[in-house]
């Protein structure tokens, strides 16, 4: 089996090295900006030691995973000597494998494996990968490596070329980062009837994890629920009257959010063709008073 390295201790380096670890993948050596994150990773791997410089670990393992932050990616693959037919890896989910082009030059085989998860603190990630999926760009006989990486990791895998990356990443973005400001947006809401934001999300979070499981249960489009769903026009323009007396921006948003919906609750098939013109029609009127002076 390959011997493994990783160039940043971060929360997705730690994780997926604790992972591989468990395993029996052979992580041999970690480096990082700091010395005190090496060794909390290494401390946690038996037989994984720790490098002070990059250098050290490209030059004694085989497949080397650089997952330091993104901006540095490019950087640290070029300052490092590689050896020819050595694997080296990223994890971004934006870029492609072209930031690891010194090493390719090298003669190096590159790729990238990126898991499509969130990562908020490094014992959450451990628990989150199992199940998730990831993106590999790779080519033979690293692509083999990867996939069996990612299912040993107890996950699926999808593989992505490099013009599909920015716009894999994007998606990710807009189901994960933006979920999350979505709720802010609610919880502020609440805020306007004397509810805190702690007490509001925990409100929330049945109705939410409701949604998940109707998404992953029932499935696009016919998991869809609420008003655009059922065409409720009344309820629709209570809304955005509303919200427009109390955040232009939010009603915006929610403007914004509603024409995105409707082609779902015409596919999910309880409007039609007339109600969808009339959605549309409303949440594209612009009713503010500010918004008419701008």
């Amino acid at each position: 089996m390959l011997t493994i390295g990783f160039i940043g201790a971060g929360t997705t380096g730690t994780a997926l090295a604790v992972r591989l670890a468990q395993q029996k993948y052979q992580i041999i050596a970690v480096s990082s900006r700091s010395l005190a994150s090496a060794e909390k990773l290494a401390g946690r791997i038996s037989g994984c030691r720790v490098c002070e410089t990059s250098q050290e670990v490209a030059d004694i393992s085989q497949l080397v995973f650089i997952t330091t932050p993104d901006d540095t990616i490019s950087q640290v693959a070029a300052e490092i000597r590689w050896h020819n037919m050595q694997n080296v890896i990223h994890c971004s989910g934006a870029h492609s494998t072209s930031i690891l082009e010194p090493a390719r030059h090298c003669g190096a085989n590159t790729g990238c494996i990126h898991p499509l998860q969130t990562f908020a603190s490094v014992e959450q990630a451990i628990d989150n990968i199992p199940g998730s999926t990831f993106a590999i760009e790779a080519e033979e006989p690293l692509l083999s490596t990867l996939k069996d990486i990612a299912t040993a990791l107890e996950g699926n895998w999808v593989i992505l070329k490099a013009e599909d990356k920015v716009l894999y990443h994007a998606a990710a973005v807009i189901a994960c980062n933006y979920m999350v400001t979505l709720v802010k947006l609610a919880t502020d809401l609440w805020q306007t009837f004397n509810v805190p934001p702690a007490q509001a999300t925990k409100a929330l979070m049945p109705l939410l994890q409701g949604t998940l499981s109707n998404i992953d249960k029932v499935g696009l489009p016919n998991c869809l629920t609420g008003p655009i769903a059922r065409g409720d026009l009344g309820t629709i323009r209570k809304h955005v009257e509303a919200l427009e007396k109390e955040s232009s921006s939010l009603a915006s948003a929610y403007k914004e959010l509603g024409l995105q919906t409707i082609p779902v609750a015409l596919a999910k098939g309880k409007i039609d063709s007339e109600r969808a013109t009339e959605l549309q029609a409303l949440l594209k009127y612009k009713g503010d008073s500010h918004e008419n002076n701008a």
